[in-house]
């Protein structure tokens, strides 16, 4: 089996101040997402991602659309140094789905800009009315974990690597599972600096909200398959992606399932497009050897462009 390409979308979490301005400045195609992102969203995220302030930039009705345009930022820069390489996948996380969709064609930029916007604000809302929190816990199977999110009044929200697993759910039962992990013999759990319980039935309320917002919005076949985080398998037809998306504000992610069925067709590179290298982390630790690249700046692109050429 020969070996394939796939690219990867970073999601929440990953931002920082800054993201995104030296390859802005270095390539008017890139400077462009922005502009063209500055007019649909109706206010500068340009100098948001560029100079902050921190405290906005974190804010999810700001973050989503601002990690989306990174990535795409990202693979573009990507493109325009290495225009011949051939991609025959695309995954994201969270967020990074629906960047993995655009990349792939079925939905425009413009469009998933306005997803974007919307989504942030419908999950931020979901965090304002009810307080919720995110737990990640390393060292303990999902067999473990499970239990312990069912004593607790928790749900696993993330299936990370095999190390790696985060709940999700009310603050007072994260604090419960987080006081379980540890006896149950955890090597390490971490709260993790979030507004609310993503991807857990908190976000109830915002996947209605997108459920609606989504009817208007024209979903094309993807050119070339993106995995599902509901699933952690390929995307079907347009309206199953808009049901997968839905769902997949209140499901859990599974990366680790995705990931192992991109090696399964023989995928041995990936290349993270957009802030940070969390996923490059992830997957080293569920495919071993794998041929891990990102793109999130000039001297990353360098780099990577030279492994590729």
């Amino acid at each position: 089996m020969s070996s394939k390409t796939s690219l990867l979308c970073a999601g929440q979490g990953a931002q920082f101040v800054g993201m995104g301005r030296d390859l802005a400045n270095a390539f008017p195609e890139c400077r462009g997402f922005f502009t063209k992102a500055n007019e649909v969203l109706g206010y500068d995220l340009a100098k948001l991602c560029f100079e902050g302030p921190e405290t906005e930039l974190l804010q999810s009705r700001h973050c989503q659309p601002a990690i989306f345009v990174v990535s795409l930022v990202c693979h573009r820069a990507l493109r325009l140094r290495v225009p011949s390489l051939a991609v025959e996948y695309t995954a994201g996380l969270s967020l990074g789905e629906w960047s993995a969709l655009c990349l792939a064609e079925a939905v425009s930029f413009e469009d998933g800009l306005r997803i974007m916007a919307a989504r942030g604000s419908f999950m931020q809302e979901s965090c304002e009315e009810r307080a919720g929190a995110m737990l990640s816990v390393i060292g303990l199977d999902t067999d473990a974990l499970s239990k312990i999110a069912v004593s607790a009044g928790v749900e696993i929200a993330n299936v990370n690597s095999p190390e790696q697993t985060v709940l999700s759910g009310p603050k007072d039962g994260i604090q419960q599972a987080e006081k379980m992990a540890g006896a149950a013999g955890a090597k390490r759990a971490i709260m993790l600096n979030v507004a609310g319980a993503y991807h857990s039935s908190l976000m109830t309320g915002a996947a209605r909200k997108l459920e609606q917002f989504l009817q208007a919005v024209v979903i094309r076949p993807p050119r070339i398959p993106v995995l599902s985080n509901v699933t952690g398998l390929p995307h079907g037809a347009p309206e199953e992606i808009k049901r997968e998306m839905v769902r997949q504000v209140t499901s859990s992610v599974q990366w680790v399932a995705s990931v192992q069925w991109l090696q399964q067709q023989g995928v041995q590179r990936y290349v993270e497009c957009g802030p940070g290298r969390v996923l490059s982390g992830l997957v080293k630790r569920i495919h071993s050897g794998a041929a891990l690249l990102n793109i999130q700046d000039c001297p990353s692109l360098d780099k990577s462009s030279a492994a590729l050429l």
